[in-house]
């Protein structure tokens, strides 16, 4: 499972106001606070035609990613890829986090700004680019 300390994102989801963290010798906790839900971590890989749509996908308003993907499906992971997908889910499945990396020089360079989903739109979320 991957480690929250070792997510590109770590920075921008530990400072949002809904989010704690407590730290052990041996582990990172993240919570979402008002529900008190563990959040976990998913990391996707996508090659470079599914990574270049998603990126397109995830600066468009929720309503209209959702008649994309109906239409033409969701961007399909792969084992390796040039694209990474960073994911913070709380386990109550109210709060989403998720960051697109490209792969570039030898680094993971952002091709978005982290995107912030809460409550009844992480569901959407799920649904269309995490089942």
């Amino acid at each position: 499972m991957p480690s929250f300390k070792n997510l590109e994102m770590a920075g921008a989801v530990s400072v949002h106001n809904n989010i704690s963290i407590k730290k052990s010798l041996f582990s990172t906790k993240v919570v979402y606070t008002p529900t008190q839900s563990p959040v976990k971590i998913i990391i996707r890989e996508y090659a470079p035609a599914e990574g270049e749509r998603l990126g397109r996908l995830l600066n468009l308003p929720l309503d209209k990613m959702e008649t994309d993907i109906l239409q033409k499906g969701a961007p399909k992971p792969t084992p390796v890829g040039h694209f990474r997908l960073e994911v913070c889910l709380s386990e109550d499945s109210q709060f989403c986090a998720m960051q697109l990396f490209c792969f570039v020089d030898f680094n993971n360079s952002p091709v978005s700004e982290p995107h912030f989903y809460e409550g009844s739109d992480v569901a959407t979320i799920v649904k269309l680019l995490l089942q």
